[in-house]
């Protein structure tokens, strides 16, 4: 069975490099802009003043935004009746936080990933791809309450305008389409536009193992509530390691400020021209926290500080996990669908 493409071509690495060239560069323009208006050497006092045991804390934090991750794919497998250990699961999660930043899509990327992985540790086809659609829902759930508070906040602070009105806007209906265009796959996936757009697209299997993908974990409330729980605590984690990074520098803003400049910052970087969100991320943290209030020079090191902890440092392990994980022996593949096509036949 195979439940997502293949590695990518040379012209797909040409265009995600384009893409990365372009993302460096926009961080980079950021970094120079804020400098412009800021002091250069304010925030060199910034950094020699960084405290190392706030780092160690936010590195600690961070880490329990991978075991959060797991513990969704836990409980959907454990009501599935096909339970995993925490600790098989951790460096899945951890292949899946990674994925969902450098790709930004509503949660597919990390998702169809983790199918992979669950497919490689022996969870049968059709209960890994229930249990994506569980952690696709559950994310995306997460990310609009997140999104809508901040917005509320912003609402009731008199500091919503126009341009973020119109951002939270796009951001709702991109965020609610990529679900239910999945969920309406099973509705409609075999008609013939559909099934002739796939595949022209390559992908006529993945959208197969979509139609087919059991809903049965969907119709379970509690399930929903813990997992959007254990998603929506990684975006709380995500913005206290912001908060820790602004501990370090000795410039601490209040909580509800730094939430607040994370979601809008992560909002703007999914919806973003730019996959990997570098240069918009940065911009738009930089700009929120300026507008709250918080100096230039340390809003951009704050940021900086989150970037390194969340995107940069888990870069070659999450590089290194996420490839493993794609990497699934055709042995382990034709088995499963050989046990699904026999399932198939006694049904």
């Amino acid at each position: 069975m195979r439940v997502a493409p293949g590695l990518p071509g040379k012209a797909s690495r040409l265009h995600s490099l384009l893409f990365w060239a372009v993302g460096l560069v926009a961080f980079l323009a950021v970094i120079l802009v804020v400098l412009h208006f800021g002091s250069l050497q304010k925030m060199v006092e910034l950094a020699r003043s960084a405290r190392p045991g706030w780092l160690l804390v936010a590195l600690l934090v961070q880490a329990a935004t991978y075991v959060s991750a797991a513990c969704v794919w836990d409980r959907a497998l454990y009501r599935a009746g096909h339970p995993l250990s925490l600790r098989t699961l951790v460096p899945l999660g951890i292949a899946k936080v990674f994925t969902d930043q450098v790709l930004p899509s509503g949660g597919i990327s990390g998702t169809m990933l983790v199918v992979r992985g669950l497919i490689r540790r022996h969870v049968p086809a059709e209960i890994a791809m229930a249990a994506m659609l569980v952690g696709l829902v559950s994310y995306d759930g997460a990310y609009l309450i997140v999104v809508l508070a901040s917005a509320s906040v912003l609402w009731l602070q008199h500091r919503m305008n126009l341009p973020l009105f119109v951002g939270v806007a796009i951001f709702v209906v991109v965020t609610v389409a990529a679900p239910t265009a999945v969920l309406g796959l099973k509705q409609w996936g075999k008609r013939k536009p559909i099934a002739w757009l796939s595949k022209c697209l390559g992908s006529t299997a993945l959208l197969q193992e979509l139609i087919d993908a059991p809903t049965h974990l969907l119709r379970s409330p509690r399930l929903l509530l813990q997992t959007v729980a254990l998603q929506l605590a990684i975006f709380v984690l995500d913005a206290f390691t912001l908060w820790l990074a602004f501990n370090a520098i000795g410039k601490a803003p209040q909580l509800w400020v730094v939430f607040v400049s994370f979601t809008i910052a992560s909002m703007v970087a999914t919806i973003g021209p730019i996959p990997v969100g570098l240069g918009t991320f940065e911009a738009t943290s930089v700009g929120m926290l300026s507008l709250l209030g918080v100096s230039v020079e340390a809003a951009l090191a704050g940021t900086l500080l989150l970037r390194g902890l969340t995107f940069w440092l888990p870069m070659l392990p999450g590089v290194w996990l996420a490839r493993r994980e794609l990497n699934i022996p055709r042995q382990s593949e034709q088995g499963f669908q050989g046990k699904k096509n026999t399932d198939s036949t006694a049904t």
